[in-house]
């Protein structure tokens, strides 16, 4: 493999600590060529340094030279003192800075000087603290700001989430952790990894290993939607447990329920079961680069398959059998049946009542009854009543 470089740069959120003293840092996901995913922490005077250095690399792509020429982003100086508002309200600006940094031309955004800058160091692993001091607040990016990066609103604090089993990691760029441990997490992906961060552990976890410390059941997670929502499958699995489905890559599926531990239940035909949501992508999208690297990842593990969980949620959590999954969309597919059947059979009875007239057969008029021998005898002529006599 060729030199390291970065493919994606993403700001999270920024930190406000306590140790040696008050003072912020940044949050950036960073994503490298390799596939790999790490997490640094930068101050804002740093970043600033880091710009002034690289506009003095490249004068001519920083506008020193000829202002029309400019291609490096411009970013603004640090304050003398730098608050929380100021910190919060420069996230748009840093988050555009890195979005355009990342795009210029591979000899900026490749050279060492940016290499070097975002590459982990022995302080974003494990971070300067002090048991006597206050924990460090976290501040997330809302996800709507991260699409649009000058809109940003208020700060959002870390979700804490319980482990209800021992972990072990199986790469680097995971954490391990035992049963009873508390994380905060950074990230929820939808393919069942989550980013964690504990003490001064960081990296991705499956997202079954985790409960809400808040009740048992996860408020985030969808209900299900027995209509379903159109997916492809881009990548073969062969089913493990009975409960899920063997496909193969092509499969055109139906999504009918989401499920945070990056299981989804799908329906192919009239078979409903699980599925990896990581092997899965929207009918009609193209295949991404990011999901092109999880090929080489394994599916996580689902909820039911933790063996020994030690969760004080263990009984309280709301599950929905296979069975009911099953039933439930064989009605769904049957009722959706009948509506077409009704229309259809609504829309001959509206061709039979616009038939021209002259079609119609004439209605005949009614025979009365016969009179009765009382009433004939009261009411009709001597002729008629010696006739019945």
């Amino acid at each position: 493999m060729g030199d390291a470089f970065i493919r994606h740069i993403e700001l999270l959120g920024y930190e406000k600590r306590f140790f040696p003293s008050q003072h912020y840092v940044y949050m950036f996901l960073v994503k490298w060529n390799d596939l790999s995913e790490k997490v640094v922490y930068r101050r804002f005077t740093e970043i600033y340094e880091f710009h002034k250095a690289l506009k003095e690399m490249f004068p001519i792509e920083s506008g020193d030279i000829n202002i029309e020429n400019r291609i490096i982003p411009h970013l603004p100086a640090p304050k003398w003192f730098d608050g929380q508002r100021s910190t919060q309200n420069r996230q748009g600006t840093l988050a555009e800075y890195c979005y355009t940094l990342v795009n210029l031309p591979h000899k900026i955004s490749r050279c060492l000087h940016v290499v070097n800058f975002f590459k982990v160091r022995h302080d974003d692993m494990n971070p300067v603290t002090d048991s006597q001091i206050k924990k460090p607040e976290v501040f997330l990016l809302p996800k709507d700001s991260k699409k649009n990066p000058t809109d940003i609103t208020g700060p959002i604090v870390l979700q804490t989430y319980r482990a209800i089993a021992d972990y072990e990691k199986s790469s680097t760029s995971e954490m391990s952790f035992k049963a009873g441990d508390m994380v905060d997490v950074v990230e929820k992906s939808e393919n069942g990894w989550w980013f964690c961060q504990m003490k001064n552990k960081r990296g991705w976890v499956p997202a079954a290993y985790l409960e809400p410390m808040d009740g048992p059941d996860e408020s985030e997670e969808q209900e299900p939607n027995y209509a379903g929502e159109p997916y492809t499958v881009w990548k073969s699995y062969t089913a493990v447990e009975e409960d899920e489905l063997t496909l193969k890559e092509g499969d055109i599926v139906e999504v009918i329920h989401k499920l945070l531990d990056g299981w989804w239940v799908i329906r192919k035909d009239e078979t409903t079961g699980y599925y990896p949501s990581m092997y899965l992508q929207k009918a009609g999208e193209v295949n991404t680069s990011v999901k092109s690297g999880q090929r080489n990842r394994s599916a996580p593990p689902r909820r039911s398959t933790i063996r020994n969980a030690k969760s004080i949620h263990k009984q309280g959590r709301k599950q929905i059998s296979q069975e009911t999954y099953r039933r439930n969309s064989k009605k769904y597919i049957q009722n959706q049946r009948n509506m077409r059947g009704n229309s259809q059979n609504k829309a001959s009875v509206i061709i039979e009542k616009n038939e021209p007239e002259d079609n119609k057969p004439k209605a005949q008029p009614a025979v009365p009854p016969r009179p009765s021998k009382d009433l004939i005898l009261n009411r009709c002529s001597e002729s008629t009543r010696r006739k019945i006599l």
